[in-house]
Formats: structure tokens, C-alpha cells, sequence
């Protein structure tokens, strides 16, 4: 994956997808910008500054260096630009912080009796902008880090004090207005915490059935349950999910949702399809995956045991080995089949596979994009071919997108496969004389 261009005072694409090119000049710093204002904050008598906290970016540069956290502050400067443009007046300034500090700063100078300004347009300014950096998420830091970072924005008015420096002030404001940053995101975390437990109580998601096939056939295996978020949510896909759920130590009660939902809609399968369940393997805690509890909800669904495959994470098997293998042994004996997905994406060795033992191997999509032009990943492809065939699994190639991938798939003897050339996830039609829902 390389690197993006230089993307030093971008600005917004037209469409508001990735950030476009801009030809802004680099930010001065708080220190320069300060005497810069000086004589303008005096006839002013008052001052606002709107404060990104970018302290995140931290982690990128040391793990990548200066220059990529350099460029990263620029995308979050030209989206700050954007969003300010129509408040700025002559004297203003959009400034960085000083040496060593992330943070991405303007500063307004008005009249202090712009009321109006300071107690309305100021704090709209925050929210407007803390809304589109938080909507852009990781295309702000790609490709140095797979998820968004968080950037909280705040902000805080100062009055002129002819008996202190204007850099004194306005650090000083600047401070308030990180503060403010931090109360602000702490003040939303708590209020999407709120809504997304409000959405486990309601069960307001949905499932959607991704279809896997024989690639040399493309007769259906079976179809793998997607959760996806009601339309309109503010949780609309996995990611969104389980990241809520993360932040509100609810993984295991949002693991259980999707697994009712999926059951649930399960009545929608063709005959003689298998039923690819993601779960962790917290799951056998789950009440309604209890033998007698668990046989009961199959048979009103019409479904067997051996309809039913347990997807369980590569990275959580790893992490939770004896779990795991309590897991397989169990659900084995019932007649259920395990698969063990995200394989490849970096979490174990083809030993750890091979002890695991389980019925499919799923390749995780990242292994699976452009392996028609990577050497390299066709080999070590051919040799989780001969671990499959040793411990009697079958492997299903994920998120399959072009016709080159699936000809090297079908060359490297790979089993199976799933993806957009394959068939896109979708609700599945009611069977007729279905109960409407």
C-alpha cells in the first residue's frame, strides 16, 4: 500500500469524499500567529479560537516518521479551512500549534461586543467541524491507520488584557479550548453510549445473507448473516456496530442480538443451504445457545444442526485458544460445523490452524484483493491448501471482486468463495406463505 501524495493545505473534494489537493501556504504556528494579530486583538478587544486536538496523530508519527504526521495535520487544516472560510475576515488566522504540540487552531478577532458571534456562530463552527472529521474517519489518516483517530474540537472567547501579551492570552484560551474538546467528546460518547444501548434494548438491526459458492460450479453452499444497521442509523454497518460496542463493553450482548436476528430471518434460506453464523466464542454463555434452548429455536426455523456453521474470528480463537476448542468440541457433538474466519489477516501461524481443526477455513478478504498479481500470497495460499486437506477443511475465499481473482482462486484449488463478483449481500425475499414481520 503506498503512500498518498503530499497533501500539504488540502481542502475538501467538490464531492466530500477523499481530501483533494489544495495550494494553501503551511500554517504559521500559535507563537508566529499571536504577533501576527497582536495590533488586530488590541482594536478588536476580543478574540475566539477554535481548537482541533490532533494529539492522536502522536501514535503515526512514530511508528511512520515526521513527514506522514505532517501530512495528516495538513488534511485536518484544509478541512478546518473549509469549514471556517465563510466566518474569516482579514485579520484571522488559522495557525498550528507550537513545536511538538498537535493541534490544528484559528483564531478570530472581533469586536467584543459581537455577542452573536461568540455564543452562537463559534460554538456552531466546532460542531460543524468536529461532525465532518469525525464522518471522514480513517480516509483522514489512510494509509497509516486502518480506523479513524479521534478529533475533538472545541473552542473558547478571550478578552484583550492590555497588561498581559497576546501570546499569553491566547495560549491561555487555546487551553480553554481543548479543555473544551475533551468535554464536548466526552459529553458525546456518553450520549452515542445512550442511543446505541437504546439500540440493543430495541433490537433495531437488521440481517442481510451473502451467498457462498463452489466457484467451480457456482452452485450455493450457503449464505453468511451480515447485521447491518436500520437505514437512516447512525450504526449503519458491522464496523460502526462493534465499534459502539466496544466503547460501551457490550460485545457480547450485540454478539447475541445478531445471532437472534440472523435466526430469526433464517426462514429465508433456500432449502438445503447452510446457515454461516459469526459469533465469538463468548457465545456458548449465550442462554439462547444453550442445547435444549438452541435446538428448540433451529426446529421453529425449520433448520438442522448440520444447516448451521459457528464462524469464530481467527484473532479471538487465537487470543481465546481454550475457549475456542470448548467451543468446537461442543457445538461438534450437536452436529454443528465450525469455520474459522479472517484467516490470513496476520493473526496466526499455519500451525495454530492446523491445531485448531476446523471444518472451513475462510480467507480473509485483505489476503484475498489482487492475489491474481501477488506471487508471494499464492504460495503461501498453496501450502494452507495442503493444511486444509490434512485436517479434512474446506477453504472459502472472501470478498472476491474480480474475474483475475477468481481464475487464481480456481487455480490454486480453492473450494469456495464469496464476494461482490460472487453476489452481493442482500435481505432475502419471504418464502411464500411466509407471516409478514
Amino acid at each position: 500500500m503506498g503512500r498518498p501524495a503530499d497533501t500539504a493545505g488540502v481542502r475538501r473534494s467538490d464531492d466530500g469524499g477523499r481530501p483533494a489537493q489544495g495550494s494553501a501556504e503551511e500554517p504559521a504556528t500559535l507563537d508566529r500567529a499571536a504577533v501576527e494579530v497582536a495590533d488586530a486583538f488590541a482594536r478588536a478587544g476580543a478574540a475566539g479560537v477554535l481548537a482541533v486536538d490532533a494529539s492522536a496523530l502522536a501514535a503515526i508519527e512514530r511508528r511512520y516518521g515526521a513527514a506522514p504526521h505532517a501530512e495528516v495535520i495538513a488534511r485536518i487544516a484544509g478541512f478546518a479551512r473549509d469549514v471556517v472560510a465563510p466566518q474569516l475576515s482579514g485579520a484571522d488566522r488559522l495557525c498550528l500549534g507550537e513545536l511538538g504540540r498537535d493541534e490544528v487552531l484559528v483564531l478570530f478577532l472581533r469586536d467584543r461586543r459581537d455577542a452573536a458571534f461568540f455564543r452562537e456562530a463559534l460554538p456552531a463552527l466546532a460542531r460543524e467541524l468536529g461532525a465532518l472529521l469525525a464522518s471522514q474517519g480513517a480516509r483522514l489518516v489512510y494509509p497509516y491507520a486502518r480506523d479513524g483517530v479521534p478529533l475533538p474540537v472545541g473552542v473558547a472567547p478571550v478578552l484583550h488584557d492590555p497588561t498581559l501579551r497576546p501570546g499569553t492570552l491566547l495560549r491561555r484560551a487555546r487551553d480553554l479550548a481543548l479543555a473544551d474538546a475533551e468535554l464536548r467528546a466526552r459529553n458525546e460518547i456518553a450520549a452515542r453510549r445512550e442511543r446505541f444501548i437504546g439500540l440493543l434494548f430495541s433490537e433495531e438491526v437488521r440481517t442481510v445473507f451473502e451467498p457462498i459458492v463452489r466457484l467451480e460450479t457456482r452452485q450455493v453452499l450457503g449464505y453468511e448473516a451480515l447485521v447491518r444497521g436500520l437505514p437512516g442509523s447512525e450504526f449503519p454497518t458491522p464496523a460502526h456496530l462493534f465499534a459502539a460496542a466496544d466503547e460501551c463493553d457490550a460485545a457480547f450482548e450485540l454478539d447475541c442480538l445478531c445471532r437472534r436476528s440472523a435466526l430469526r430471518a433464517a426462514d429465508r434460506l433456500p432449502r438445503g443451504s447452510k446457515l454461516f453464523l459469526n459469533c465469538l466464542p463468548s457465545a456458548i454463555h449465550d442462554p439462547a445457545m444453550q442445547d435444549t434452548a438452541l435446538r428448540d429455536l433451529l426446529a421453529r426455523q425449520r433448520l438442522a444442526p448440520s444447516d448451521v456453521v459457528f464462524e469464530i474470528s481467527e484473532r479471538e480463537s487465537i487470543e481465546n485458544f481454550a475457549v475456542f476448542r470448548e467451543v468446537c468440541d461442543r457445538y461438534a457433538a450437536q452436529g454443528f460445523q465450525i469455520a474459522l474466519d479472517d484467516v490470513g489477516a496476520g493473526y496466526a501461524s499455519l500451525e495454530a490452524v492446523t491445531e485448531l481443526a476446523p471444518d472451513y477455513l475462510k480467507v480473509d478478504m485483505s489476503f484475498v484483493r489482487g492475489i491474481d498479481g501477488d506471487p508471494a500470497r499464492q504460495e503461501i495460499l498453496k501450502a494452507l491448501t495442503q493444511v486444509a486437506w490434512r485436517i479434512d477443511a474446506r477453504i472459502i475465499a472472501e470478498g472476491i471482486e474480480t474475474e483475475a481473482e477468481l481464475r487464481t482462486l480456481r487455480g490454486l484449488a480453492v473450494s469456495y468463495g464469496q464476494g461482490y463478483l460472487i453476489g452481493r449481500a442482500s435481505e432475502l425475499p419471504q418464502p411464500p406463505g411466509a407471516p409478514v414481520r
